[in-house]
């Protein structure tokens, strides 16, 4: 199974092209993703990752992405190795997006109808003006 699951930020701007053969567009952009771990006395390190989106994705991406954004890329990972002109080999290793979501949290001054937290899928708070319920002191709770 070839299935990978990205969240981070992006380093800058997609970049759009389209192919020659059949002017398909083609989106190109990285990821800073943090590692999950930090070493005592060291700063968090992130990995750099190679992200290609295709078609409606990549045109979705190109429009709404911006630099520094934070989003979460569901793909495959894909390898290419090529010649160049003077006959040298490249390799490249890069995640072909499926999917792709936003993974900010709410911007600051942004208003929505709903207490709903997005970011964490929280519920709203209790005894909150929306709220259906109340809960007036923790002696009443069955637990």
């Amino acid at each position: 199974m070839n299935k990978v699951i990205l969240m981070g930020r992006l380093t800058r701007d997609p970049e759009v092209r389209y192919t020659q053969t059949n002017n398909t567009l083609v989106a190109t952009f990285t990821l800073a993703v943090n590692r999950r771990f930090v070493r005592q006395g060291e700063e968090r390190q992130a990995d750099f990752i190679n992200v290609v989106a295709w078609g409606k994705l990549g045109e979705f991406c190109s429009k709404y992405y911006k630099k520094g954004q934070q989003v979460a890329i569901t793909g495959r990972i894909q390898t290419r190795t090529w010649d160049d002109d003077q006959g040298q080999k490249h390799y490249v290793t890069e995640v072909v997006a499926e999917e792709a979501y936003f993974a900010d949290s709410k911007r600051d001054g942004e208003s929505t109808s709903s207490n709903f937290d997005a970011t964490f899928g929280a519920m709203p708070t209790a005894g909150g003006a929306n709220s259906d319920f109340e809960i007036s002191s923790g002696d009443d709770l069955p637990f």
